[in-house]
């Protein structure tokens, strides 16, 4: 059997409503010691992808904008000053959006990202919490699968269909 969790730890802060217990004394404590998970490094990636991606379209919309612009600028040929100077002002009304729409989709996912420790604390717990947790993690897997096993009718014996003489 592949060993169920590594001995390596990471401090997190929770919030007062978020405490659990301590093992040891069951007092409410906001720090609490969870393992690395894989499934948050990909959340927080695929996060990153949706943002870049979103970041990228509005870059599109802007530049179809400009140049839906410049397309009309050369059929009407504007020769009027005022027109430019109105044109001018609506490129840069425009980048302006632009750059304002990029930083709220940068703003939204920075709180995400932001942590208030400067480096997650690393910890290996001494061998016999260790165990005291890969035991509790067991008993709860095996209280799992003899749920299963019991609401499923098929691990039952079923009555005998002949007779025994």
């Amino acid at each position: 059997m592949a060993q169920l969790l590594q001995n390596r730890w990471h401090l997190r802060r929770v919030a007062d409503t978020s405490a659990k217990s301590c093992l040891i004394c069951y007092k409410p404590s906001t720090s609490v010691l969870v393992t690395p998970d894989n499934e948050e490094e990909v959340a927080a990636k695929k996060r990153k992808e949706e943002m870049d991606r979103e970041i990228e379209k509005v870059k599109k919309q802007y530049e179809e904008k400009q140049r839906r612009k410049r397309d009309k600028e050369k059929d009407g040929e504007k020769t009027d000053d005022k027109k430019k100077a109105d044109d001018e002002e609506e490129s840069k009304k425009a980048e302006k959006e632009r750059d304002d729409k990029i930083k709220s989709i940068q703003n939204a996912a920075s709180p995400l990202d932001a942590s208030t420790d400067d480096m997650p604390r690393i910890y290996s717990l001494h061998k016999n919490f260790y165990q005291m947790r890969v035991d509790r993690l067991k008993a709860i897997e095996k209280s799992k699968r003899d749920r299963q096993r019991l609401q499923n009718p098929s691990t039952f014996p079923s009555v005998p269909k002949t007779d025994l003489s």
